[in-house]
């Protein structure tokens, strides 16, 4: 396989923001991981100075300073947000195996980053969380999740929570399984219901407007694509066909059948399974579209990316990369 290149973000025009204020320090988490890769592109294009933490090492970069460490580090996270005017985080555990490790990397983790940054002087602080905390009893990664929000707002920092719906885009590895199916002519998805899409790059241009100091404060916001009422699974399945030239028959599997392949994934890739019991209480609710009260609006930010064009995009980078 091809060795991977850094997603691009420079196809679109980066008119979806509304940060006036260039020139400022962004503590970045998570800033090697999907988002957060798109977020750093989106920040050194609008001129700020990147502090990004890392795991293991990185090229030299202008306008980054990587940090090596984890959240698990405490003097890496002093470093980090040491001078910085704002933190995002982006860091966090999308699978893990256990309740423990999404403890200890959406939880432990986040209130490391908040300690961080209060003792750093930071008052700004942008949380990425998910659509996911708004059940926190369906699954351990939304109890998770909310349990970092629960954190984050009474931490007496001028935070801002943002909970993306599905997040898309080239560089993305979770929807790659759904583009592989998509061409395979056969598409079987979660049982009906309806969810939001957002393309990664138009998350990116939101979080760095909230860093503004200008920006709203001690809110939740949900954004996405701007498809009013979201997107059925037949609908997306149809729209990731488009995308790959292709008209996949669409299957709706139960929930039960989600448990029995989530099963099946764990026998077969044990702690590394792709698809978990949790996963699958995930996939089988059957509403995860934005709370249209809690959109951004649009003096803040608007979408800018087409979910068409946006898809076709992430297609066509997909084949590039020779992932598809």
């Amino acid at each position: 396989m091809a060795a991977a290149k850094r997603a691009p973000t420079a196809t679109w025009a980066m008119t979806g923001r509304r940060c006036e204020v260039a020139g400022l320090r962004i503590a970045i988490t998570g800033g090697t991981g999907f988002v957060g890769a798109h977020l750093i592109e989106a920040a050194l294009a609008a001129g700020h100075e990147v502090a990004a933490l890392a795991r293991r090492d990185q090229s030299p970069r202008d306008g980054v300073t990587w940090i090596a460490g984890s959240l698990e580090d405490r003097d890496p996270l002093r470093v980090l947000a040491t001078g910085a005017d704002a933190v995002i985080h982006v860091a966090g555990v999308l699978n893990a195996p256990t309740r423990e490790g999404f403890e200890a990397g959406n939880v432990t983790g986040t209130l490391a980053m908040l300690a961080a940054a209060t003792a750093g002087g930071v008052h700004r602080f942008v949380h990425v969380s998910s659509l996911a905390a708004r059940e926190p009893t369906l699954s351990l990664y939304g109890g998770s999740k909310a349990r970092s929000e629960e954190l984050v707002e009474t931490s007496g920092l001028d935070w801002v929570i943002v909970r993306p719906p599905a997040v898309y885009g080239p560089g993305d590895r979770e929807t790659l399984e759904l583009f592989k199916m998509a061409r395979t002519g056969v598409m079987l998805m979660p049982p009906p219901g309806r969810f939001s899409l957002l393309h990664v790059d138009d998350l990116a241009l939101l979080l760095l407007a909230l860093v503004d100091e200008a920006a709203p404060s001690k809110v939740r916001f949900e954004p996405d694509d701007g498809r009013p009422n979201g997107w059925t699974h037949k609908e997306f399945a149809a729209a990731l066909g488009a995308a790959v030239g292709k008209k996949p028959l669409v299957i709706s599997a139960p929930e039960a059948a989600l448990r029995l392949a989530a099963r099946a994934d764990r026998l077969v890739r044990g702690d590394k399974a792709r698809l978990t019991l949790d996963r699958a209480a995930y996939f089988a609710h059957r509403d995860w579209v934005v709370d249209p009260e809690h959109v951004p609006s649009l003096g803040l930010w608007t979408p800018v990316i087409p979910t068409a064009a946006g898809l076709a995009d992430t297609a066509r980078w997909y084949a590039d990369q020779r992932w598809l």
